[in-house]
């Protein structure tokens, strides 16, 4: 039987979706560090190859068994593909022609994606009002977040944005798929360890082919650091809350990270990079507020007049 998917997140939901966005904020930080010294599959494989090591080595501690069945391994290598390899490679290698606040921005379209491919291909997430509406103001608050400025760009700067939205398509069409480990009772912690395995042994022919890294000069310590981190704590740590949220509030839900990673990552940059907060921010973030209380149906419960009940 297919698990019971809340629409409305509980507190406790939100709470983790919010720890998510601020793990996954500090990966386009990461990103930005260690793509200036290597190339771009080097990088995705760092990270993947290092978060499957610890999530492997994690699960005999916990007591967690890793799935054997070649069904589940086949599930593991479409998501490693569609959640991983793909969006990861086009987002660091937008990186290199953008900067990383931007692309966390462009990231937050995920959800803009997720809700139209949720009602297509699932029973129980279909559109509503209130989703629309909520994207339309996620999408408002993207753009009062880029400014018009940002949408001017040379011809690498508009691929590069192009990549990082190919990878916001990809995160939506991963999020539906993901909801099948669930259904199969695959622990969280073991399909996000799936996933990376999965995803290292796409990518490791992919990095020796095109990359051939042992020629490359060894990075220095601020690049190794940077793709730890990206490893333990935006990926390894990231997706054990993925798959967490993933199985009860589902795909549409779990996405509205996207719109709060922007947050994170200019809020991280002005505490530890001395960056400023404009005022186009300040309106961008309330607009993707107001779009994560309407997709997830507060606003239309606070507007909404209440039916008195009926004595009898």
């Amino acid at each position: 039987m297919a698990a019971k998917i809340n629409t409305t997140m509980k507190p406790a939901e939100w709470a983790l979706l919010i720890l998510l966005s601020l793990a996954w904020g500090g990966s386009f930080f990461f990103n930005a560090v260690a793509v200036a010294v290597l190339p771009p599959f080097t990088v995705v494989f760092a990270r993947v190859f290092l978060a499957a090591l610890i999530l492997l080595a994690l699960l005999p501690v916990l007591g967690i068994a890793m799935p054997r069945g070649l069904v589940v391994w086949r599930a593991f290598l479409v998501m490693g593909l569609i959640n991983n390899a793909v969006p990861f490679t086009l987002i660091v290698w937008g990186q290199i022609h953008i900067a990383s606040g931007l692309a966390a921005i462009l990231n937050a379209t995920t959800p803009l994606f997720t809700v139209l491919v949720a009602h297509v291909v699932t029973a129980d997430e279909r559109l509503t009002k209130g989703r629309i509406i909520g994207a339309m103001l996620g999408f408002f608050g993207v753009v009062a977040l880029i400014g018009l400025d940002g949408l001017t760009a040379s011809d690498a700067r508009s691929l590069a944005i192009l990549a990082v939205l190919g990878g916001a398509l990809a995160y939506a069409f991963a999020g539906i798929y993901g909801r099948r480990f669930a259904e199969m009772g695959v622990p969280p912690l073991a399909t996000a360890a799936g996933q990376v395995t999965a995803s290292s042994a796409l990518l490791l022919p992919v990095m020796l082919v095109l990359e051939q890294p042992w020629q490359l000069p060894m990075p220095g310590v601020p690049v190794l650091l940077s793709l730890l981190g990206i490893a333990s704590i935006s990926t390894a740590f990231a997706y054990f809350l993925y798959f967490r949220i993933l199985a009860t509030a589902g795909a549409t839900n779990l996405l509205l990270v996207t719109f709060l990673i922007p947050v994170s990552a200019i809020l991280l940059g002005v505490l530890f990079l001395g960056e400023v907060l404009l005022p186009q921010h300040l309106v961008g973030m309330a607009l993707i507020g107001g779009g994560l209380a309407a997709i997830d149906g507060r606003i239309g419960r606070w507007v909404r007049p209440r039916t008195p009940k009926t004595r009898l």
